[in-house]
């Protein structure tokens, strides 16, 4: 059955969903753009083939940062968007983002000391700074940072970038955007998508195969990994000129998770004799987190991205320059790959490739505008240029909303008193948990923290009317209970163990197998599938 037999069979049997803007990925731009045109008045439907932040933006370094390394290839505009975005995120969700200090120990083999200083100066003033302290020298014979290093790096310096929940950050904009309206179809592909003057007729499909049409005035392409094969397949004209005028440059970014291997609060970034860094981060209470790598994908299928044991040897070597406690492949407990979706700059070296976005207007009938590369920083600056430019194609401009407003689960300060307020937003958090314990004194100590990190102000739908342990309902593993599953499988989409364990948290690095299997088979008994015959 061809497309254009799909979208008659599909609206056959259903009326077709109408809506002014289809969005096609559920990754974080796209969640992010079906955020904001919701958020002004648009009626919104997206959908994702898989979970929200299934690939790319479930497998990023966890960062909110401007990208120090980026100054040495002059992306001044892109370092400054980035380092303007740490602020407004931080501030948006502190539940899942909060600020981190990094050291960087001084190899004077691999750059001066001048250019380090140099380079943090401009770091610290290319944006104003209001959360983050700017960056310093230290002695790493003093510093508590330097005890886990070898004895030959004695200087380093420490600045300020954020750390973020990647896959809970996607999720926090898709609850935003249905809280506004906007319809979030998860486990449902986009595989026709036909032209017409005054509009889009497309074809979504479930993984069982039921199909439903959707007539929208616009279309945002935010496929990631796939945006290229969208303009090529699903959306390309019957008969015409395929719409996919630039190429991707798909690249393998993999991280290594090991045992703890410092007990400080503070990350490291190294840099290695290949000119390129890598990140050593404290990682849920008990691990490490290295990365990344940079590896162009060999073929086109965004799917086939796997860390390779070449990719674990560099990690592991290149940590192990710096740890005084050698990093080997026997300790890696937990590994992850992501593929990058790069506009292709014609760089030779991956690393060089711009992390900077594009937006690309198709204005020739009805209003197409696809997504090409980003960083998750950027995320929001991105949705916001893309709403605006959605709403010029339509002829219908509304204003921005996003700088100023929180994401789901981050008002932390309606739950504080007004002098509370004031307080950075990680103070505001650790205030926030003495709250939800206050009124929940009967909570688990560890599970109100977890939870109010997970949820933050939505723990209250967590929780709904429990007033002992008791009523969490059984614990299906150690410290996961039926409540928060049927939350999860409720409200954020949750249908699998997987995304349970590996996306909406990291309760899999936790667990033992049989653990595991227990929550899947949870899920698998209980979460209900994705259907199309419910869409407006």
């Amino acid at each position: 059955m061809n497309g254009s037999e799909n979208i008659r069979a599909a609206s056959f049997e259903l009326d077709p969903i109408q809506c002014d803007v289809l969005v096609v990925g559920g990754g974080i731009n796209g969640c992010g753009i079906a955020r904001d045109l919701a958020g002004r008045g648009f009626k919104v439907v997206l959908c994702e083939q898989d979970d929200l932040a299934a690939h790319t933006s479930s497998a990023s370094t966890k960062l909110i940062h401007g990208g120090l390394r980026y100054l040495e290839y002059y992306e001044f505009s892109l370092v400054r968007k980035a380092l303007a975005e740490r602020e407004v995120l931080l501030k948006s969700a502190p539940h899942i983002m909060w600020p981190l200090r990094f050291v960087m120990p001084h190899d004077p083999a691999m750059r001066p000391a001048w250019m380090i200083r140099a380079g943090l100066f401009l770091y610290d003033h290319l944006a104003k700074r209001e959360v983050l302290p700017g960056s310093r020298s230290v002695d790493l014979r003093r510093h508590p940072a330097g005890a886990p290093l070898k004895s030959r790096y004695k200087r380093g310096f420490v600045y300020s970038d954020g750390w973020v929940d990647d896959a809970r950050l996607v999720v926090l904009n898709a609850l935003d955007a249905r809280a506004r309206g906007a319809q979030i179809l998860t486990g449902t592909r986009c595989v026709a998508a036909r032209r017409g003057t005054e509009g889009w007729l497309c074809t979504l499909e479930t993984a069982d195969h039921a199909a439903r049409a959707v007539q929208a005035k616009a279309l945002v392409n935010a496929a990631g990994p796939w945006a290229e094969a969208f303009l090529r397949g699903a959306a390309t004209p019957a008969g015409g000129e395929s719409l996919a005028k630039r190429s991707l440059r798909l690249v393998q970014g993999s991280h290594i998770v090991v045992p703890r291997m410092f007990q400080h609060d503070h990350a490291y970034i190294f840099q290695n004799p290949d000119q390129r860094i890598i990140f050593a981060i404290p990682y849920q209470q008990d691990f490490t987190l290295i990365g990344t790598t940079d590896l162009e994908l060999e073929g086109h299928d965004p799917r086939a991205g796997r860390i390779t044991p070449g990719e674990i040897d560099y990690l592991c070597e290149q940590a192990s320059r710096y740890f005084e406690r050698a990093v080997t492949p026997a300790d890696v407990v937990w590994t992850y790959s992501g593929v990058r979706p790069l506009l292709d700059d014609a760089s030779g070296d991956p690393s060089a490739v711009t992390r900077d976005y594009l937006l690309e207007r198709h204005i020739e009938a009805a209003p197409l505008l696809s997504v090409w590369g980003g960083k998750i920083t950027t995320f929001r600056k991105l949705a916001e240029d893309a709403a605006d430019a959605v709403g010029e194609m339509l002829n219908d401009r509304r204003p921005a909303w996003t700088e100023t407003a929180p994401l789901a689960g981050g008002d932390l300060a309606s739950w504080l008193p007004v002098e509370s307020r004031r307080l950075p937003p990680d103070a505001q958090f650790e205030r926030f948990v003495q709250e939800v314990q206050r009124r929940h004194p009967w909570l688990d100590a560890a599970l109100a923290r977890r939870w109010s990190r997970a949820y933050g102000t939505r723990i209250a739908q967590v929780l709904g009317d429990a007033a002992a342990m008791a009523d969490l309902g059984a614990a299906v593993a150690p410290g996961v209970f039926e409540r928060e599953l049927r939350y999860l499988a409720d409200e954020e989409w949750a249908r699998t163990g997987d995304d349970v364990l590996w996306r909406r948290s990291k309760l899999g690095l936790h667990l033992d197998p049989s653990q595991r299997e227990a929550v899947a088979a949870w899920m698998r008994r209980f979460a209900v599938t994705p259907s199309l015959s419910a869409a407006r």
